[in-house]
């Protein structure tokens, strides 16, 4: 089996947010909507003060809530663990949205560009009308896992075929590949470091572990 996941280094992830511009770059997300965001947390108290910084998305569960709650099977979580949207089934009820714990999912009603009624180069396209109305998220980059069935690429490992914000991060803090395969760069890193995953005890099963420290 092949199961496809994030791992997140906290350790060194500096709050940049390139991966928050490469997402909407590669996506052309509407204004005010990022399918990849960077939570900026501080703990302590004065003279002690630390800032902790941590990128949130769609955590592709193996038990997504966002799943059972659609009355029309638009999302479905496909046999190598991305969660999909088929914008041509969903009806845009918003039960996924409410029903997500990671407020991963939006739905946008009119297109909206970055500076007015007229896309810029990249949204111009990258857009796609068959999001209007409809519930969106990060998809993981699924056009390229897709793709690197056909070239026989590795996504992790290979650039053309893994998530924009993997390939983007300038600290090498993000990492992706399948974790039912033990030689894997995701494998490797997880049995070598301590991680968590948000929320896993709602028993959702994310599929984006954070590590925090040394093996």
């Amino acid at each position: 089996m092949t199961r496809y996941v994030m791992a997140i280094d906290l350790r060194r992830c500096v709050g940049c947010q390139t991966c928050t511009a490469a997402c909407k770059n590669a996506n052309a997300t509407p204004p005010g909507v990022q399918w990849r965001r960077v939570l900026d947390i501080e703990t302590g108290e004065f003279p002690d003060v630390r800032r902790s910084f941590v990128p949130i998305s769609c955590m592709h569960c193996d038990e997504p809530p966002c799943e059972e709650v659609c009355p029309t099977t638009a999302t479905k979580k496909r046999a190598d663990g991305l969660v999909t949207i088929d914008y041509d089934t969903c009806i845009g009820c918003a039960n996924c949205v409410m029903a997500c714990p990671y407020e991963a999912r939006s739905i946008v009603h009119e297109a909206k560009f970055a500076y007015g009624d007229t896309p810029i180069a990249s949204e111009s396209v990258r857009f796609d009308p068959a999001r209007i109305g409809v519930s969106m998220k990060c998809t993981f980059c699924v056009d390229r896992i897709d793709e690197a069935a056909r070239t026989g690429q590795v996504p992790g490992r290979d650039p053309e075929v893994t998530p924009a914000c993997v390939n983007s991060c300038i600290s090498g803090a993000m990492s992706f590949g399948d974790i039912d395969d033990p030689n894997s760069n995701v494998s490797r890193l997880l049995v070598e470091t301590q991680s968590f995953r948000m929320h896993e005890e709602l028993g959702t099963g994310p599929g984006v572990y954070y590590i925090w420290d040394k093996g």
